[in-house]
């Protein structure tokens, strides 16, 4: 009896033995849950995590990660607010010193426009952001622009073409004041105001008293379409000295419907005429895959049919007239490896300010609650070892631009149409027709 009940202690002993060994395990390979004192800086945690399981660079770009865990997470603790948590995880993330890594909250329009990149292409991303969207649409109620903070100041970068903003008096360069006598937030200022005009007062000079209040419509923006919006609103045809130069901006390569209606408007739509044209990929965000060089270097083979009223159609295979490129700072990802490709292949000249060195691979990891990690999971390098991450395109034709109090010149535009136009003057002269804006 006594030998019985011994085996039987050793038996309880050993069980707990190895649940305690699994235990340990088991917190090892799995994150522990947040208690609610933690809850606030659980987002903290799965960045951190993410980061360290997909981050493409095992040794973390020369940074200790194990070392940013310590010195951030006391002041993810102390964080009073999600906008906080999220300054403090940015910083954290910005000692990696490599793009496609950020952390994005609903507060702010990139989150919506980032999740309409990815949204179309991945189910299981729609079905985790299903609860935390409406309609599952990533949509926000704004006004279109782009805005650039400069020391607790707030000015217009860039206004999305056929934009409410764009449709009012606002212009690039004006600093915001205030938007219904609130000081100006990027999402709360127009946040349920769709369709209800809302006061903005800009200054436009550095004289105090250059004031002016703007009347605009902010609308609902969804984050899947508003950018391709914007590219069909962009095209221009813009005749001088007898030609007639085409302009279409790119605000967003992230898709081959993108590229699918600059290849449409060229061919068959409102630039098939154009003597040449300027392709414009100023902000935004990349996506461009490589292979839309061929639209440049294929050698164009021109069909012409003719019906039975003897109305001749001719339409191109490839472009073949002048093209020039425009790019800035804000011209990031795949729309640099284009800018590289123009200048390798001298498809043609490239102009503006060197691109953002922004070119890895980044995928979209959602948090548990509602934000995104943009990571970067992969490096690039292009012709086996030209790489642009931190280095950037230099335009062969430099043109500086101020945002600041700009009254919405744009000399990088007006320079590229200048030497468009200068190509396609030695270009035959082609009939002329209406002008369209």
């Amino acid at each position: 009896m006594q030998h019985s009940k011994r085996r039987h202690q050793i038996r309880l002993m050993a069980i707990a033995l190895i649940s305690a060994v699994l235990l340990l395990l088991w917190g090892a390979l799995v994150p522990i849950l947040p208690t609610v004192g933690q809850s606030q800086a659980d987002p903290f945690e799965q960045v951190w995590q993410t980061v360290n399981e997909h981050f493409f660079d095992p040794s973390f770009n020369g940074v200790n990660w194990q070392d940013l865990h310590k010195k951030y997470k006391p002041q993810a603790r102390q964080a009073k607010s999600k906008a906080e948590l999220a300054q403090v995880i940015n910083q954290m993330l910005a000692e990696l010193g490599t793009s496609h890594t950020r952390f994005y909250t609903p507060d702010e329009p990139a989150y919506y426009q980032i999740l309409g990149i990815f949204l179309p292409r991945d189910p299981a991303l729609q079905r985790q952001m299903q609860a935390v969207l409406p309609g599952g649409k990533p949509e926000y109620s704004g006004i279109g622009i782009f805005t650039k903070p400069e020391n607790d100041q707030t000015f217009i970068r860039a206004i999305l073409d056929g934009s409410p903003a764009l449709k009012t008096e606002l212009q690039v360069g004006d600093r915001i004041l205030s938007v219904e006598g609130q000081p100006f937030h990027p999402i709360q200022s127009f946040a349920g105001k769709a369709n209800q005009p809302v006061k903005v007062l800009v200054q436009r000079s550095l004289q105090p008293e250059n004031q002016q209040e703007i009347m605009v419509t902010p609308k609902l923006l969804d984050g899947t379409t508003m950018f391709l919006d914007a590219m069909k609103a962009s095209v221009q045809v813009i005749q001088q000295a007898g030609r007639k130069i085409g302009y279409v901006h790119v605000w967003s390569y992230a898709g081959d419907q993108f590229q699918n209606q600059l290849e449409f408007e060229l061919f068959y739509g409102r630039l098939k005429d154009v003597d040449s044209f300027v392709l414009d990929l100023r902000e935004g965000w990349g996506g461009a895959m490589p292979s839309y060089l061929n639209l440049y270097t294929a050698r164009n083979i021109k069909l012409t049919s003719t019906d039975r009223s003897q109305s001749p159609f001719t339409s191109n295979s490839a472009w073949s007239k002048p093209v020039v490129m425009l790019v800035n700072e804000g011209s990031r990802s795949g729309k640099e490896i284009l800018a590289y490709g123009f200048q390798r292949h001298q498809i043609g000249l490239v102009v503006g300010v060197k691109t953002a060195g922004a070119v890895v691979q980044g995928s979209l990891f959602p948090m548990r609650d509602g934000s995104v990690l943009y990571l970067a999971v992969a490096d690039v390098h292009l012709d086996d070892n030209q790489r642009l991450e931190g280095i950037g395109v230099r335009p062969d034709i430099e043109v500086p631009s101020s945002v600041n109090y700009a009254q919405g010149a744009d000399p990088q535009k007006a320079k590229a149409i200048a030497i468009a136009l200068e190509a396609a003057q030695t270009q035959p002269i082609r009939p002329t027709g209406a002008t369209i804006k």
